[in-house]
C-alpha cells in the first residue's frame, strides 16, 4: 500500500493489525504495542498502521456514495478489511480516546471493514490507573460499529513506564507478570478469530 506507513513481519496464519493511539514519537503506549508484537505466537502476520497523522479530518462530504474516498481514508480500509483481528492500544487524553484515533474510527463507520472483526483494546498511562475513561468509550465505540470487542483480550494497563522499556532498540516489557498477562490477552484475541 503506496502512502500507508504498514510495517509488519511476514509469517503465515492470522493477520493481527496493530493501531497505537498516541501520535507522540516516544510514546510508552507505542512502545508498549511494538512490546505486544514480540509475545505474538509463530504463524501469526503482524502490522501496524501508524499514519493516524495523515488522515484527514472527517468530513462525511468527502466520502459519499459514488466518490472515491481519499487515499489516505482507502488505504486504512484496506488495512482494517484485510485484518483477521486488531490491537488497539491507546493513551487516554483529558478523560477520552486521543483525536487522532477517534477520527480514524469516524472513518470506517460507513464501511463493513469493522463488523465483526474481532479487536482488543489496550489502555496505558504512566498513572495508578490504565485509561478507564478512553478503554470504556474505545469499546463502547467499537461496539456500536459492529466490531466485535474481545472482552478477555481487553486491559488497562497502570504505571506503563515501571513495566515497559526500550532495551536496544526494541521495546520490551519488562514486568514478568504484566507480560504474561498480556501474552493472554493476545492469546485471547487470536484464538478469537478461529
Amino acid at each position: 500500500m503506496s502512502g500507508t506507513r504498514l510495517s509488519g513481519t511476514r509469517l503465515s496464519g492470522t493477520r493481527l493489525l496493530a493501531v497505537s493511539g498516541s501520535l507522540r514519537a516516544a510514546s510508552s503506549n507505542s512502545t508498549l504495542l511494538r512490546a505486544l508484537l514480540g509475545l505474538v505466537p509463530p504463524g501469526t502476520t503482524t502490522a501496524v498502521y501508524d499514519a493516524l497523522a495523515g488522515l484527514p479530518h472527517f468530513n462525511p462530504d468527502m466520502d459519499r456514495e459514488g466518490m472515491s474516498s481519499p487515499p489516505p481514508v482507502a488505504e486504512l480500509r484496506a488495512a482494517v478489511g484485510s485484518a483477521g483481528a486488531v490491537l488497539i492500544v491507546s493513551p487516554e487524553y483529558a478523560h477520552g480516546v486521543p483525536g487522532s484515533l477517534k477520527n480514524a474510527l469516524d472513518w470506517l463507520v460507513s464501511g463493513a471493514e469493522m463488523i465483526d472483526r474481532p479487536f482488543a483494546v489496550v489502555t496505558a498511562s504512566p498513572l495508578q490507573v490504565g485509561g478507564p475513561y478512553a478503554h470504556a468509550q474505545l469499546r463502547e465505540t467499537l461496539s456500536t460499529m459492529s466490531a466485535r470487542v474481545v472482552a478477555d483480550a481487553c486491559r488497562e494497563v497502570a504505571f506503563v513506564g515501571n513495566k515497559v522499556a526500550v532495551l536496544d532498540g526494541v521495546g520490551v516489557i519488562t514486568d514478568e507478570a504484566a507480560r504474561e498477562d498480556l501474552r493472554n490477552a493476545l492469546t485471547a484475541l487470536l484464538t478469537s478469530t478461529d
